[in-house]
């Protein structure tokens, strides 16, 4: 797992130099909080789009301004590790702010990857500008039809009920 989590410092060298070699880069970003095959199948499928693909991880501390204080379920170390485990991921970055924009911007990847619960007007309107202003490709993934995170916390919090 080490070696594909990494330190913004260290995930710009690595961009450099497969740029360098012609390759191109696509990002995604998000919390990954309780992992699920629509995870796997979005990263199977974004890998598609480049040669490297990066995932930009929030932090616990982001995902508490983002989602709540219950959330997230799992520490970022966890979920880190998850994702690292992937054979599609190449890279995992943490960052601690709501949005990955600085981290975005220092990369500027070719592709920059959302799920299909997003629409061109729903991204975060800043990522998409930036993306925009380098010549960098939006991409909108469908999602897999039942399977998301929201629903497997309704079940959960249904099956407490019981």
């Amino acid at each position: 797992m080490k070696y594909k989590l990494v330190t913004l410092e260290e995930l710009t060298e690595i961009v450099n130099k497969a740029r360098s070699d012609g390759k191109k880069i696509a990002w995604t970003n998000g919390c990954f909080d309780i992992f699920h095959a629509g995870h796997v199948d979005y990263l199977e499928r974004s890998k598609a789009y480049g040669d490297v693909l990066i995932v930009g991880l929030n932090s616990d501390q982001s995902v508490k301004k983002n989602k709540g204080e219950f959330r997230p379920v799992f520490s970022e170390m966890d979920r880190a590790k998850v994702l690292c485990s992937i054979i599609y991921v190449d890279y995992v970055v943490l960052f601690s702010e709501p949005s990955p924009i600085i981290t975005m911007e220092m990369l500027k990847p070719d592709f920059y990857i959302k799920g299909g619960d997003y629409t061109i007007d729903t991204i975060n309107q800043d990522e998409r500008r930036l993306v925009e202003s380098y010549g960098g490709e939006i991409v909108l993934l469908p999602m897999v039809e039942g399977v998301s995170t929201s629903i497997i916390v309704e079940k959960i919090k249904k099956l407490s009920v019981l």
